[in-house]
């Protein structure tokens, strides 16, 4: 079997959309992380250079940017962005959920969550608002971790409710709707 991949697709779709990005209001509290990126593929070279516009605009100019190799499956050295280029590393001591960017001037410093692309939206939406608490001491480690433990909660949940309803857990109508608490009949055959 041969798979042929479209690497135009990501690139396009990073470049019509702007960045999806929460970031720390500034504020004294310094806490693990800057805020989260929520990315839409694992395409580094076409990924980048939103965030990097999106954070030039907010904070100051970005020119390097490390990351894990392990989430990355192709790591340029250098991506153009706006007028300017950014110089890009790796480390694999760095955790594989975190992107680190550095300015111009070598005093600002972001620490970003990295969501992974396929994340449905409602575990994003919580992943970025945890990140993104100011002082906050959750790791970019043990918000993974924790969203883990609720995905898992949230689809055990939904499998329960499932198997109740399956087993006839809900009062149904012979229409197949189900019944209301004024629809049943109380003691005495008075209906409610």
């Amino acid at each position: 079997m041969t798979t042929t991949l479209d690497r135009a697709a990501p690139r396009d779709l990073a470049a019509e959309f702007p960045a999806r990005l929460s970031l720390t209001p500034k504020t004294t509290l310094a806490g693990q992380l800057d805020g989260a990126w929520w990315p839409y593929s694992r395409d580094l070279e076409a990924e980048l250079p939103p965030l990097v516009a999106a954070l030039d605009e907010a904070r100051e100019r970005i020119t390097r940017v490390t990351v894990n190799p392990s989430r990355w499956p192709v790591i340029p050295h250098k991506v153009p962005v706006a007028g300017h280029t950014v110089h890009v590393g790796w480390f694999a001591g760095q955790h594989p959920d975190k992107v680190i960017l550095l300015s111009y001037n070598s005093v600002g410093r972001w620490d970003l969550l990295v969501i992974p692309p396929e994340t449905d939206a409602a575990a994003a939406a919580r992943l970025m608002a945890a990140a993104s608490l100011p002082g906050s001491v959750l790791t970019a480690g043990v918000l993974m971790a924790d969203e883990a433990v609720i995905g898992r909660g949230i689809l055990e949940a939904l499998r329960r409710e499932g198997t109740w309803e399956s087993e006839g857990g809900a009062c149904m109508s012979p229409f197949g709707s189900p019944i209301g608490s004024r629809a049943l009949r109380v003691p005495g055959g008075a209906w409610r």
